[in-house]
């Protein structure tokens, strides 16, 4: 993103909140694997607190996970009077609270798989049993709160049930308990308010996890994805709810699951799609003809 912002003729500089005020001064160590002292939390107050944004027109926000999808990053730019690409801190925060999310999109009519909710604290023996009366095995056991399928397991019976949560319980306090829906993995871009040609992931693994979608090689996507007209339209028709459902502004991502019977399942939203080489709003974008420094272009010039 960098890279384009300077092709296309921006004056452009790299804030990177996880340094603080002690941001290198060399653009390449920032694509570098250099550790520049201590990385805190604490760093992100800190850097937006300071000058480093006094001249700032626009934060194009090329962050994932904790503080940079959930609203934190988006709350305090605000606070900075800075604007920013991506969604406000609201639908940042909905979408990243992936149980809260799902309530959203069951009350505006988009398929989601059947949920539950744990804490870090739950006894094993009674989520084993919630379990059973509800979601079934197999099941997906995730952090509410990450990305990236950090933490994320398929947990096939009782008997990986603990394994799953001492995972899961290593990124986040709360867990989200999902029914496994088997079958393709789909996904929907939006871009100005207007659904991409589809893209289906086929990774090497049976889930679609961080490996996968960080690994020359491990996935194959197709783009536009080989699926009848039907689909396509009621994947891209449920996506825009979703979009619309948690307010997201400019570009976000939504990503199914569709069974053998050919139903679809929302199971979440990225409101800071990844925007590398192997992300996938960049592939769909390409299959529409919009090339990448384009695609940037037109995510600065919704912003502003």
């Amino acid at each position: 993103m960098y890279n384009a912002v300077i092709d296309l003729g921006y004056n452009a500089k790299i804030i990177d909140p996880a340094y603080g005020i002690n941001q290198p001064t060399n653009v390449n160590d920032y694509f570098s694997n250099c550790e520049f002292g201590s990385i805190s939390n604490k760093n992100v107050i800190a850097a937006i607190n300071s000058s480093f944004f006094d001249d700032v027109d626009l934060a194009l926000i090329a962050l994932h996970g904790k503080w940079g999808e959930d609203g934190v990053i988006q709350s305090l730019l605000e606070l900075k009077g800075v604007k920013y690409t991506g969604s406000g801190v609201l639908s940042s925060s909905l979408s990243m609270d992936k149980a809260k999310s799902k309530v959203m999109f069951n009350h505006f009519g988009v398929s989601t798989p059947k949920w539950i909710e744990a804490t870090k604290h739950c006894p094993i023996s009674e989520l084993d049993k919630q379990i059973k009366d509800t979601i079934k095995y197999p099941c997906i056991v995730k952090p509410n709160d990450q990305g990236s399928t950090i933490g994320l397991t398929k947990c096939n019976s009782s008997n990986e049930l603990e394994e799953s949560m001492k995972l899961a319980t290593q990124f986040a306090n709360n867990i989200l308990l999902e029914e496994f829906i088997e079958g393709r993995e789909l996904s929907v871009g939006i871009v100005q308010g207007v659904p991409l040609p589809i893209l289906e992931i086929i990774p090497k693994h049976e889930i679609y996890d961080y490996e996968c979608k960080y690994t020359d090689g491990m996935s194959e996507y197709i783009v536009p994805a080989k699926i009848e007209k039907s689909l396509e339209i009621e994947l891209q028709r449920q996506a825009l709810i979703a979009f619309n459902s948690l307010s997201c502004e400019h570009y976000s991502r939504i990503d199914f699951r569709v069974n053998k019977d050919g139903t679809p399942y929302c199971f979440e939203i990225n409101t800071l799609p990844g925007m590398t080489s192997h992300s996938l709003v960049p592939k769909m974008a390409a299959a529409n003809g919009i090339q990448f420094n384009d695609l940037v272009d037109i995510i600065i010039k919704l912003a502003l």
